[in-house]
């Protein structure tokens, strides 16, 4: 019998890790190799991503499979979705690329859409959430400022095709990555001109749109010598980490929304085409790019960022917790006692989220958290209350019914969140694979290599090599007063 081994990139906005991935007789096992730091490096008012430190680490990852012994059929890589590098005219890169909390686009959405084009037109031809930070308006900001990068760059690569191309040096431009940009057509899949325009580009600045489960080159020689590792192709998987994770879930058909749940919080349902009218414009629901054709009807939840910066303050104040300690403080402490929306902008990158927390609770009338657990319930209780509200509009959108929500990526192994989020939406909540970002990477892998010929038998291999856990709801009717509570609360918010 065969064995496949392959390697997955799994690139969050905090942190990186390597996974082996062992295929054998219809089962997956996984391993992680490595796991590196992804920080924001603030230089002057601006905020990068160290792409030559993340370069060094994939290495890291390379030379770690090398001593595995075994023979790896190919590499993938996965990163979080909108920010991109560019590419000079001699094939090198061109700087550091801008992070997506960079405060240079705050106001650069607001004025695209008073100059150029108006949102709904914008909306109407993407599809996509309209959120401050997408590519476009990360470029018409650049445009606007006269940025050297922009001006003297010969091409544009999404930040997974940009780590491919360093690994390989081929260029391509993968689709589920190019569909969060706000520069996809959402009918044709291809980039609207007229928004390259406004933002002071063309299409010549992109490379082949390839789909997931594509190879685009091989290690280049000198990385294999150097790792160790021989000359293995590179593929082309699902180059958004979202994507990845969605072809990720042990389902059996097509009754379910999804929740991935990480830094960000992805709650969406799979459908065939594009759903753009005039609901959708108003819930701001995005259209992202899935595997094999499908559509990613989705939106973007400010999720355990929360967590992660109060948690950096107390690490700097000498107070630290490990995962189940943070679940346990949550689960002793008083619900319901406050709500904050947590999308609001000021959570984006304050510099204090704890103050900003705080800030919140007194402008809505609240008595805001006093320990540190108190934020964390005050995080979850109001996280479980946002994914029911985004819940709703899904279900008013699918032309299906939603009987269950699949919780992966790490968030799913917060037993305490995923009850509190059955409670909330009335539906059983199914829990893993909590890996399912990195495991949809090498499935993609695998069907590039001919392992697999669908995205269904794809989730059927998943199905019996995870465990999920189910959660059924409990406590409906304090869950249904909370709710009301919570709405109240962030419409009073908003009206401020």
């Amino acid at each position: 019998m065969k064995i496949n081994h392959f390697l997955a990139f799994d690139l969050g906005a905090t942190s990186g890790r390597t996974i082996l991935g062992t295929l054998c007789d219809g089962k997956l096992e996984i391993k992680e190799l490595t796991r590196f730091p992804n920080r924001l490096l603030r230089l002057g008012n601006h905020y990068y991503w160290n792409i030559f430190s993340l370069y060094e680490s994939l290495k890291e990852g390379l030379a770690t499979a090398a001593k595995e012994n075994v023979c790896i059929t190919s590499i993938g890589i996965d990163t979080w979705g909108v920010d991109f590098a560019f590419i000079g005219k001699d094939g090198s890169l061109m700087g550091l690329p801008y992070a997506y909390r960079d405060p240079h686009t705050f106001e650069a959405c607001t004025e695209y859409f008073e100059k150029i084009i108006p949102r709904e037109e914008v909306y109407n031809r993407t599809g996509i959430q309209i959120m401050n930070f997408n590519s476009l308006f990360q470029l018409y900001a650049l445009h606007r400022e006269e940025a050297s990068q922009l001006a003297s760059a010969k091409h544009l690569l999404f930040m997974p095709d940009a780590l491919s191309y360093l690994l390989c040096g081929e260029m391509v431009t993968e689709y589920t990555i190019a569909s969060t940009s706000q520069l996809l057509n959402a009918h044709t899949r291809t980039f609207d001109t007229d928004l390259l325009k406004s933002a002071g580009i063309s299409t010549s600045m992109f490379n082949k749109i390839v789909m997931p489960g594509t190879q685009i080159g091989i290690l280049r020689p000198e990385l294999a010598e150097e790792t160790g590792l021989a000359h293995i192709p590179i593929v082309a998987v699902a180059g958004h980490d979202t994507a990845s994770a969605i072809a990720a879930i042990p389902a059996s058909n097509r009754n379910f929304a999804y929740l991935s749940s990480g830094t960000w919080s992805l709650m969406g349902i799979e459908v065939s085409s594009p759903v753009i009218n005039k609901d959708t414009y108003q819930m701001n629901v995005t259209n992202e790019g899935g595997v094999e054709g499908t559509i990613r009807l989705l939106k973007n939840i400010t999720g355990m960022w929360l967590v992660e910066q109060c948690m950096k303050e107390w690490e700097k104040a000498g107070r630290t917790y490990n995962y189940s300690e943070m679940v346990s403080l949550a689960e002793k402490s008083e619900p319901f006692r406050c709500f904050i929306n947590p999308d609001d902008a000021i959570f984006a990158n304050p510099e204090s989220m704890t103050e900003t927390i705080t800030e919140y609770c007194i402008q809505t009338g609240q008595t805001p958290p006093s320990t540190d657990a108190e934020y964390f319930r005050t995080i979850f209780d109001s996280l479980a209350l946002k994914y029911r509200e985004v819940l709703g509009h899904l279900q008013s959108l699918a032309d299906f019914p939603i009987e269950k929500l699949h919780v992966i990526g790490g968030g799913s192994r917060n037993r305490l969140l995923s009850q509190m989020t059955a409670n909330a939406i009335g539906i059983p909540v199914i829990t893993g694979p909590s890996e399912a970002t990195a495991i949809g990477n090498i499935m993609l892998q695998a069907k590039a290599a001919g392992l697999v010929s669908s995205l269904q038998e794809m989730r059927n291999i998943i199905t019996q090599t995870v465990t999920p856990e189910t959660f059924l709801p409990e406590d409906c009717e304090s869950w249904n007063n909370a709710y009301y509570k919570y709405i109240n609360i962030i419409t009073k918010k908003q009206s401020l």
